[in-house]
């Protein structure tokens, strides 16, 4: 990766490094800029694909595939050309005052810090439906989220009758798990009876009982939706409460599950901690017993394929959301987040006193 990003940053003129960098991690106020991140078509910060020659251009793309597996670059290059199929969709026709709306060529890359050197270094890519974040430290990625991929449509037509469903095996899964429980427990692991409109946790930097705004989606001075102020999710009362995160999870612990479903529950943790490479995914701790135990499945909405649903994966170290609302239930939104270390805060605040101790 620290190769990848020194190749892309040595093609860049001054005028583009402005842009595509940014200060190095470190604790405090300075990280307001990498910590802030977004999955909206807004501005996400950093350097477009617009604002590149080709080559750079694949410099850039040859740096996001160093911080995904396989499987999930493909899957995050998929959703970038899914612009293209939204904009049919839409007619070609939504216009939010700039060049063009539904556009693959506005996804942001930004380094921050110097690659490869002596201290902490990161990078974010993002736009929309994507937003990945790697923070470096010593050599080792320690942390890789919040890491969000979404798909608009969820499901495209493809030539013979296939159809188009980068995150389908997401959606699948937990609804084959939720709907195999048993009366009681379905009971337990099904919040609401209604869908919110997004993930519970929105764009925040920390994960919290928060209510993110709509507005905060977008960053200030782009397009704002309306009803800027109203929730993201359209939650408010009891059904916000009913959702909400708390520190102990809500729904049904791995515990409770039988064999047939813990599998399913693995399979689906694959489907978020996959996205990046062996080695740096955290889902070999779910081969111990005791971390599958720990993981609650929540559900809102009604269970039937087709229908507008949310579901959430909850225990130590690990926060997952997923919504599929809009559009007519073909719209996902997919975050796999990390509540005690996003961004690697507390990596770096360690890496931080234990070589900065006067703050230099």
């Amino acid at each position: 990766m620290a190769e990848a990003a020194r190749a892309w940053l040595h093609s860049l003129d001054a005028d583009q490094r402005e842009a595509a960098t940014g200060p190095a991690p470190a604790p405090g106020e300075a990280e307001g800029e990498r910590t802030r991140w977004y999955y909206t078509p807004t501005d996400h910060g950093g350097l477009t694909f617009h604002q590149q020659r080709p080559a750079q251009h694949r410099l850039a793309m040859r740096l996001v595939a160093g911080g995904l597996s396989e499987a999930g670059y493909v899957t995050v290059a998929t959703v970038l050309g899914l612009e293209n199929v939204l904009d049919h969709v839409e007619g070609f026709s939504v216009n939010w005052g700039r060049e063009r709306t539904r556009d693959p060529g506005m996804y942001y890359l930004r380094v921050f810090g110097e690659p490869g050197g002596p201290r902490p270094w990161g990078w974010r890519f993002g736009g929309h439906h994507v937003s990945l974040n790697n923070l470096v430290v010593g050599g080792r990625v320690v942390a890789t989220t919040p890491c969000f991929l979404g798909a608009d449509p969820a499901a495209s037509p493809l030539l013979g009758g296939s159809t188009l469903r980068p995150l389908g095996t997401a959606e699948d899964t937990a609804r084959e798990l939720v709907r195999s429980l048993r009366p009681e427990a379905a009971a337990r692991a099904i919040l609401l009876p209604r869908a919110p409109n997004d993930v519970v946790a929105g764009n925040s930097a920390r994960v919290g009982d928060r209510v993110i705004r709509r507005g905060e989606l977008w960053r200030p001075g782009t397009h704002t939706p309306d009803r800027a102020e109203q929730p993201s999710t359209g939650l408010d009362g009891d059904e916000r409460r009913a959702l909400a995160l708390t520190p102990a999870p809500k729904g049904v612990p791995g515990a409770e599950l039988d064999q047939a479903q813990r599998e399913l529950l693995r399979v689906l943790l694959g489907a978020y901690l996959d996205r990046v490479p062996d080695g740096v995914s955290p889902l070999p701790r779910y081969d111990d017993p005791a971390a599958l135990d720990a993981v609650h499945l929540a559900w809102a909405g009604p269970t039937a394929p087709g229908e507008p649903h949310y579901y959430r994966l909850q225990g130590p170290r690990l926060l997952i959301e997923w919504t599929n609302v809009h559009r007519g239930a073909n719209h996902a939104h997919a975050v796999w987040r990390d509540p005690e270390t996003d961004f690697g805060g507390d990596v770096l605040a360690a890496h931080h006193a234990a070589h900065h101790p006067n703050g230099s």
